[in-house]
């Protein structure tokens, strides 16, 4: 149930609670004019710590909403409503092409320009169904300006040139545009990024969810573009589409964060709105017209490889349309009902439909979907046969009466309360966006966002209900579910030809379009030195010369197990985590980690049974998870250490019955629950297969790098392609039980105090409690008997600096890590090609290079930067049409080149090579070299939460003052040091390079000898 699902890729930083913002927000009165707006709402939502300003401009009519908090990562969005009536993916293709220069910034592409001139935390942009959203954010003022400044230019005054048109969205040319006897082609950033995404068979089955359930309108069509319609697209329909929808009478303003809003009023209201007048924008999206019957229909898509049946992979999911979501109250309590009837083992639906061993598990855009005008629910199984529909249609409406009938238990009820309080209590760093993201919608169709704040109001509304109606929730099902026409059944079953008649549509639509063949002139235009000089720019004497140092105490706990803790403003979440060694593990037993850690607290413990544990971890904490680890040494990249890392957090009243959880978890887990245990296997390994399109770039580079470096081969082991497979073959298996007997013996080497560790985030007045209830569990938790000796022979014992040995920020004791060497390992190189039915590729290619601390990582940390920014964007996305590509160093010191959705394989190897030249030539400029600083920067002072202030100390013995000084490395890398690193490193028969490739059927690399094909 996600109200605010504040989990971010990105972790960011916080300061102490609403003070000062929201103090000064509270000033304004209703009625006050300022800059051109009018204030008609203030409103404090002390639940989220944050004071509410409602506005609307003047003169355009244009609404804003200012949320002042006192956190230091304001951010700007503004929305627009986007209602296609066609699936050409004209608002997409206009979201990629307004970033591609303006009136004021006419240079190309001012977006990916700004993301190395700027410290942001965070620059995007969406489409959605119904609406467009470009977001940024940012903890420095200065920086705030200058982004908002090109934001503002972009959206309401884009240059939208041709050759960008035909970039961005869709052109004919031939393979090689400079040579025309290769075929032609269809090429264009958002006609392979949609190709890639209905690769996606989760994908194909919710865009035809969507468009089949609300067919009247703009939800009948795909915003994003359906690849076979987008070369439909003119440039005149693009520029004719901006006119109407992108103007501030049909837009919706956003800001939040601790800076002042009259800065922010004005520069929008000089910049922008000041140059338009009011019109009345047609954007609405009328009402979907309720059936007066049911609805069925069935699709077809490709077979998955890596699924683990090829006769059950059919996906069938019936949905009910609710109301609209402008209704705030009936939307929480329907939002609410949904995680009752889906969420976890105890829901009726989880039993019914995931334990009934038809499937593997739930259908695409299970539970609520609240981003449509209507909202709808939609409940069914994936991984089924296809004979089977019926019978799983027939469970769905009997498990409905059940529902009707018994309702559900309090306890059940009180444990997704206290998860909505705990997650208004959790700090995530990107929150801005979290909540721009959750009021979108809502906001959209012209509901009030701050109503949809007021989680506090709600939930007591939602309590009364309960209290005045005890069958409130039942007769929720009765109306909504029961008794509701509007219900579709859709099925969805593999084709063996699906990806063969995909090709030949698309073959026909190449030859039906005439000409434009801009490949030459768009190449010339790619290739010419670029003036961004007109954008504008922090410098590098922005950037804060020294990190702000956190304070850390250490203690031995249980006699001999160091416990890290860190003091923060948690708003009173305690933030647990342990780290366990797996040295002892023997080899055979290594493969199996990821699925012990996937399955260890969803299998019961002590006396609780696997249900009985899903609702006290549910009731007790904000979730308790278990994840295996390989990290680096930051000096020796033959050295590693590998454990397994556990992490939870609650509400302080409930800190003794977490840690008696860990406790039983730890000292009893159950492994006899066999018909579970299948369960879990079939979800997490259909979970894998599902996630591949998605992280392809990941998979290819985790494999490239495999024969690098001693860790490399356990990281594929873990989290690679070897992991999916694995995984494949386990939930084929008809007897499961000798892979559940592995588990007990994985716990004897696994869950003891002897090679462990522990940390603690909380807040001050916290600690001594936490203190003793960390103590409580490690004195109860086991130590292994008779003294185990390491698998491999050659261990390192290495000291994280604390206090005495060098930082004076960390006090007490030191954690000792035991980390592994192999001092006889050399890299060797591999060329692995995964054929997978996808119609675009993944590449990656790894070089083995430096460690953290030498002074050689910070100039290839900068020079991966340079050559994504100045020559890698250029070659792989504008002129090779990949959604994405790029260089990036990771803190192993494995150098990595990779692209996203790209429509060439080999090719982009060379432009690999091409781009290692290019780098020894030194063909770029000081005013380059700033600029990659700029962007290293913003994310090495990313800005970090309460809850993970000291984890980097934790992990990886990464002390404030090795960060410092890697930070002082960074800021002396200069333009020799960025020669000498490239080809030190990357010229080829310098440095081992490994390579991977995820991808079709490819006749240059079957028949080159030195690539295995898997």
């Amino acid at each position: 149930m996600t109200f605010l699902n504040c989990s971010s890729p990105h972790p960011r930083a916080w300061r102490w609670n609403s003070t000062k913002a929201c103090e000064r927000a509270l000033q304004y009165q209703v009625g006050e004019k300022i800059h051109g707006f009018t204030v008609s709402q203030v409103t404090p939502v002390p639940e989220l710590f944050l004071t509410a300003v409602k506005l609307s401009h003047d003169g355009t009519g244009a609404r804003y909403l200012h949320l002042a908090r006192e956190d230091t990562n304001n951010l700007f969005s503004v929305q627009f409503r986007t209602t296609p009536m066609d699936s050409t993916g004209v608002p997409h293709v206009l979201e990629h092409t307004v970033l591609c220069g303006s009136q004021k910034y006419p240079c190309r592409d001012p977006f990916f320009k700004m993301l190395n001139r700027s410290l942001s935390t965070f620059m995007n942009a969406f489409t959605a169904s119904d609406y467009t959203l470009y977001p940024f954010s940012t903890q420095n003022p200065k920086d705030f300006r200058n982004l908002l400044s090109v934001y503002l230019d972009a959206a309401f005054f884009p240059c939208l040139r041709e050759l960008d048109f035909w970039q961005e969205g869709w052109r004919l040319e031939h393979e090689n545009p400079s040579d025309p006897q290769t075929a032609l082609v269809f090429k264009g950033v958002v006609f392979n990024e949609m190709k890639g995404a209905f690769t996606d068979n989760e994908r194909i089955f919710s865009q035809h969810l969507l468009n089949r359930l609300l067919p009247d309108h703009t939800y009948a069509v795909i915003s994003g573009g359906d690849p076979l319609c987008i070369p439909d697209l003119t440039w005149e329909q693009l520029k004719q589409f901006h006119a109407t929808h992108y103007h501030p009478s049909n837009a919706r303003f956003f800001t939040y964060g601790n800076f002042p809003l009259e800065q922010h009023l004005e520069q929008i209201h000089e910049e922008a709105l000041s140059k338009f007048q009011k019109i009345e924008p047609r954007t609405t999206v009328p009402p979907q017209k309720p059936w007066d019957k049911p609805r069925e229909f069935q699709i077809t898509c490709a077979p998955d490889s890596m699924a683990a049946s090829s006769s059950k992979q059919t996906t069938v999911s019936v949905s009910f349309l609710l109301p609209e979501i402008t209704d705030t109250f009936e939307a929480f309590t329907l939002n609410f009902l949904s995680s009752l009837l889906i969420g976890g083992p105890n829901s009726p639906f989880y039993k019914a439909l995931i334990e009934s061993g038809l499937g593997t598990d739930f259908s695409p855009d299970v539970g609520y979907n609240g981003y449509t005008r209507e909202a709808y629910f939609s409940v069914g199984l994936q991984g089924i046969a296809e004979k089977d529909i019926q019978m799983v249609r027939d469970i769905i409406d009997r498990t409905i009466d059940d529902v009707i009938m018994k309702g559900f238990e309090d306890d059940r009820i009180e444990a997704l309360l206290h998860k909505i309080e705990i997650q208004m209590k959790h700090q995530s760093v990107s929150f801005g966006l979290a909540l721009t993201s959750y009021i979108a919608s809502c906001w959209n169709h012209d509901g009030d966002p701050v109503e949809l704040l007021k989680l506090g109001s709600q939930v007591a509304q939602f309590r009364q209900r309960l209290k005045d109606n005890p069958k409130f929730l039942q007769e929720k099902v009765k109306q909504y579910f029961k008794n509701n026409q509007h219900k579709l059944t859709l099925s969805m079953k593999p084709d063996d030809k699906y990806s063969e008649k995909q090709a030949q549509m698309e073959t026909e639509k190449l030859q039906q379009k005439p000409l434009p063949n801009p490949g030459l002139e768009l190449q010339t235009q790619q290739s010419k030195a670029q003036d961004a000089s007109c954008l504008p720019a922090l410098k590098v004497s922005d950037i804060e010369p020294r990190i702000p140092f956190t304070e850390l105490a250490v203690a031995l706990a249980a006699g001999d197990v160091p416990v890290q803790y860190c003091a923060q403003p948690t708003n009173g979440v305690v933030y647990f985590r342990a780290f366990c060694s797996l040295n002892t593990l023997p080899e055979e037993l290594r493969p199996y980690v990821p699925l012990f850690c996937s399955v260890l607290t969803k299998l019961g413990c002590g006396v609780l049974d696997y249900r009985e544990q899903a609702q006290q971890i549910e009731l007790k904490t904000g979730g308790m998870t278990v994840s295996p680890h390989v990290l680096p040494d930051d000096s020796h990249l033959d050295t590693y250490e590998q454990g397994v890392f556990f992490s939870s957090f609650c509400l302080e009243r409930n800190l003794p019955d977490m840690m008696h959880l860990w406790s039983e978890i730890f000292n009893s887990p159950c492994f006899e629950e066999e018909e579970h245990f299948k369960v879990l296997v079939k979800m997490t390994a259909q979970e894998l297969s599902n996630g591949v399109p998605d992280s392809g770039h990941l998979y290819a580079s985790i494999r490239a790098s495999r024969t690098l470096t001693p860790a490399g081969d356990l990281q594929e082991t873990f989290n690679g392609m070897d992991q999916v497979r694995l995984m494949k073959r386990i939930a084929e298996m008809t007897d499961i039980s000798p892979i559940l007997r592995k588990l007990p013996r994985i716990k004897k080497h696994l869950l003891n105090c002897n090679n462990m560790r522990c940390a603690v985030n909380a807040t001050p007045q916290q600690l001594s409690q936490t203190e003793r209830a960390v103590g409580d569990f490690l004195r109860s938790v086991g130590r292994s008997k008779k003294e185990r000796k390491p698998v491999r022979p050659h261990v390192v014992e290495k000291a994280v600096p604390n206090g005495c040995g060098g930082s004076a920020h960390v006090s007490g004791c030191q954690i000792v890590r035991k980390l592994i060497t192999e001092p006889t390992f050399t890299p060797c190189q591999m060329k692995t090609h995964f054929l997978l039915p996808f119609p675009v590729n993944y590449v990656g290619e790894c070089v083995r290079t430096a460690p953290y601390t030498h002074p050689d990582h910070a100039s290839l940390k900068i020079l991966a930067r340079l050559m994504t920014a100045k020559f890698l964007h250029t070659e792989i996305r504008e002129k090779g049409g990949a959604y994405g590509g790029g260089a990036k160093l990771s803190h192993n010191g494995i150098f990595t080149f990779y692209s996203y959705r790209d429509p060439r394989s080999t090719e982009t190897l060379q432009s690999f090579a091409k781009a290692v030249d290019w780098a020894k030539s030194g063909k770029f400029s000081q005013q380059d070299i700033d600029e990659a600083k700029l962007s290293v920067f913003s994310a090495v002072d990313a800005p970090v939460a309460p809850s993970d202030k000291g984890l980097d100390h934790f992990l990886y013995g990464l002390s404030d003052d090795l960060k410092q000084a890697h930070r002082e490395q960074l800021f002396a890398v200069h333009r020799e040091g960025l020669i000498d690193v490239s080809n030190k490193y990357l010229g080829v028969g310098r440095s081992t390079h490994g390579l991977a490739l995820l991808g079709p059927e490819n006749t240059k690399i079957a028949k080159d000898p030195s690539w295995i094909i898997r």
